[in-house]
């Protein structure tokens, strides 16, 4: 026997950390803001605020890196990384 929903009544939709928030911040490249036409490797601080905490790299999607950009940004962590300028892990 199946049972049928009523979104009225479902717990999952009366929750109230579904509702967005009225402002969103736009997301826009802070390369082509910045004028940057390459990404150097040897520019630690720049590539640290593009890792998350565990060392992933935050996507595109997240941070509003432009696809071209994005290549370039993770050629330069993959080289810091392998020059052991930025940590491959957070328990390096």
């Amino acid at each position: 026997m199946r049972f049928t929903r009523n979104k009225k009544t479902d717990s999952r939709f009366n929750n109230k950390s579904t509702i967005r928030p009225l402002f969103k911040r736009k997301k826009f490249c802070r390369f082509t803001a910045e004028g940057i036409k390459h990404i150097d490797y040897k520019n630690v601080d720049l590539l640290k605020d593009f890792i998350a905490e565990n060392g992933k790299i935050i996507p595109a999607r997240i941070t509003g890196t432009k696809s071209f950009y994005q290549r370039q940004l993770n050629v330069a962590i993959e080289r810091a990384r392998f020059l052991a300028l930025l940590p491959y892990t957070d328990r390096h």
